[in-house]
């Protein structure tokens, strides 16, 4: 699944860049608002790390609430696109979510994933990095599809493990 979700996000990165943003209901009127509600009320100066970065909205948002922020994506032409957005005010380049990441333990004080771990076949890898790399007291805020639209697509259910 990897190389077609990778495929298709580099074709889609400038539509994301110009569109997403202003035309996408559920990003721009759903997910989105309902994810800025759950983050911490002061940002200021916290480590954050937006996995799944896309074209950089969520970066942008944690650069202006004064966070140290670091996003990857699997895309190039996303990193690319979120590099263009934010310039050097945030550290953004191609990572993987599936391998090891490359950052010490304990580095950030939130991750967020935004609409992004529906892709990752296995997330108990995933969220044992997760856990390595955030400090003590730390917080995780992810979101996924609905598991409807999921199911569209899928002839079999899917699983998901409870503990990592």
């Amino acid at each position: 699944m990897k190389e077609k979700v990778l495929e298709a996000y580099d074709k889609l990165a400038k539509d994301y860049e110009i569109h997403v943003d202003t035309q996408s209901g559920h990003n721009a009127y759903y997910e989105r608002p309902a994810m800025m509600k759950l983050m911490p009320s002061v940002m200021h100066k916290l480590t954050v790390l937006d996995a799944g970065c896309a074209a950089g909205w969520y970066t942008e948002q944690f650069i202006k609430l004064g966070s140290q922020v670091t996003s990857v994506d699997l895309s190039p032409a996303m990193v690319e696109a979120c590099k263009r957005r934010v310039g050097n005010d945030a550290a953004v380049f191609t990572c993987d979510l599936t391998e090891t990441l490359p950052f010490n333990n304990e580095t950030f004080n939130l991750i967020l994933s935004s609409l992004t771990l529906h892709y990752i076949d296995d997330w108990v890898p995933t969220f044992r990095e997760f856990h390595r790399i955030l400090k003590p007291g730390g917080q995780l805020i992810f979101s996924v599809h609905h598991p409807l639209w999921t199911l569209n697509i899928l002839k079999e259910p899917i699983i998901l493990p409870m503990s990592c």
